[in-house]
């Protein structure tokens, strides 16, 4: 008698771990919107979006200010769509912003960044950022890289060394705030 108590003692303390794993994955993730408030949407047209994924962030100056809300194709263009939840209280946003996908990390997640234009327009639901710069893939890179090795070595070299470098600068100096 004293074996099936404790039999269920410990089924229970398991479903409580696993129910505290489920809340935490959820938490981590931040499943929820952007913020408790009303969002509007906006959509920037990429050639490459690399890793980015739907629920990725997207910041300004460091602060979480929307989510990227879906991923499409366009038959037209061959370029990704990409719809972008913004909370409302950004909503001063100018039209002439640049959206990037940056890198946190040499390796991680991908998210977008926003750096606001000096336009008095300012974004409203259904607008299209027409400025934007696509991910950059490491492995493009490597590969130009190693191709300038095997040809003329004049200013190829150089050039994919200093995209690098340059591609390094800007991740480092966005990824400090982003979550």
């Amino acid at each position: 008698m004293q074996s099936r108590a404790l039999e269920i003692l410990v089924g229970f303390f398991v479903c409580l771990g696993v129910a505290a794993v489920f809340v935490l994955t959820f938490r981590a993730a931040s499943i929820d919107n952007v913020g408790k408030g009303p969002t509007y949407r906006v959509t920037a047209s990429f050639d490459n979006i690399g890793g980015l994924k739907a629920g990725a962030a997207v910041t300004m100056a460091g602060v979480k200010i929307g989510r990227v809300r879906e991923i499409q194709i366009n038959q037209k263009t061959f370029q990704a769509d990409v719809g972008i939840d913004l909370s409302q209280q950004f909503n001063k946003i100018p039209e002439d912003s640049n959206v990037k996908i940056l890198t946190a990390g040499l390796l991680g997640e991908q998210y977008l960044g926003v750096e606001p234009g000096g336009s008095d327009d300012v974004l409203k639901d259904g607008s299209v950022v027409t400025l934007t710069q696509s991910a950059l893939v490491l492995e493009n890179l490597i590969g130009q890289f190693l191709a300038s090795q095997s040809g003329p070595k004049d200013t190829a070299l150089a050039d994919a060394i200093g995209k690098l470098a340059d591609s390094l600068k800007t991740k480092d100096s966005a990824a400090p705030g982003v979550k």
